[in-house]
């Protein structure tokens, strides 16, 4: 979106990837502590082509990480695995892009590190070393900065912070709008690069507060209006309920969707997609 709470994006326990896709090749370039609780990975290498380069700032790659005990090593025979050995399935993890370096063949990927010690991609960040290879797919992606957006307003989490971050990156110098993202710790605030005109507003505490933020706003509603709002699922259906319901927003303007659940791994997140738990527009 986490394993178990708000990572780069959701995290943890997930079924065996799906069929479909190529596997990019790459390899750690460099691990950099961003905040006590973000660590960046930077991966590259000659496959990176084959991960579809998206423009999209909300872009996003799966790792398929090996399963603690397999001694699995990449390039996965997905197929042979599926077929003999299921259980052995490397662990699929969504991670959000915080930076594409297309001239250098690399990008960044931003992980939120837990104070437990469950998961996959957690202790795997936290472990991983300068010239071991990792297998990726991707890349998907649906929003980005509209350059004829009058008004933004972005808000997520811990799990967004990638994807509101490039995103600031990537919009006009003269945008205008706010940026509002939860963090439960004050010591995970970072810089950002961003317009003038964007407001940046850091809510240390919990989602119900990242809502009470939202609701004091001073957003005007109009057509040119565009909204990036991205957390745990159940706040974000809250979210939807007073962009749309209560502030009249447009659902058309708006790029929403969860990225995490409280208390479910991955493979429980994605499943209930589908199905009426899952959804966030009524």
């Amino acid at each position: 979106m986490p394993e178990t709470t708000p990572s780069t994006r959701p995290a943890t326990d997930t079924p065996a990837p799906r069929r479909g896709g190529t596997q990019a090749m790459l390899s750690v370039r460099a691990v950099t502590q961003i905040s006590p609780r973000l660590l960046r990975v930077t991966v590259g290498g000659e496959q990176f082509s084959t991960l579809r380069r998206s423009q999209d700032t909300d872009a996003y790659v799966k790792l398929l990480l090996p399963r603690p005990g397999s001694d699995l090593t990449p390039p996965y025979d997905l197929d042979a695995l599926r077929e003999n050995s299921p259980e052995l399935l490397p662990a699929l993890r969504t991670y959000t892009v915080r930076r594409w370096h297309d001239a250098e063949q690399s990008l960044d990927i931003d992980v939120v590190l837990h104070d437990d010690a469950d998961g996959i991609a957690a202790p795997w960040a936290a472990r991983a070393r300068v010239g071991e290879t990792i297998a990726l797919k991707g890349a998907g992606g649906g929003y980005a900065p509209r350059p004829d957006a009058t008004d933004h307003l972005l808000i997520g989490d811990h799990a967004t912070l990638p994807a509101i971050a490039a995103s600031l990156e990537a919009m006009p110098e003269d945008a205008r709008g706010h940026a509002i993202i939860q963090l439960e710790h004050g010591e995970d605030r970072i810089d950002l690069s961003h317009p003038r005109g964007i407001e940046v507003q850091w809510v240390i505490g919990t989602g119900a507060e990242l809502l009470k933020a939202v609701q004091a706003l001073p957003v005007t509603v109009s057509p040119g209006l565009q909204v990036f709002c991205h957390a745990e699922r159940g706040l974000t259906k809250q979210l939807r309920a007073h962009l749309v319901t209560e502030r009249g927003i447009e659902r058309g303007q708006i790029s929403i969707s969860a990225y995490w659940a409280q208390g479910r791994v991955e493979d429980e997140f994605q499943a209930e997609k589908r199905q009426p738990i899952g959804q966030i527009d009524d």
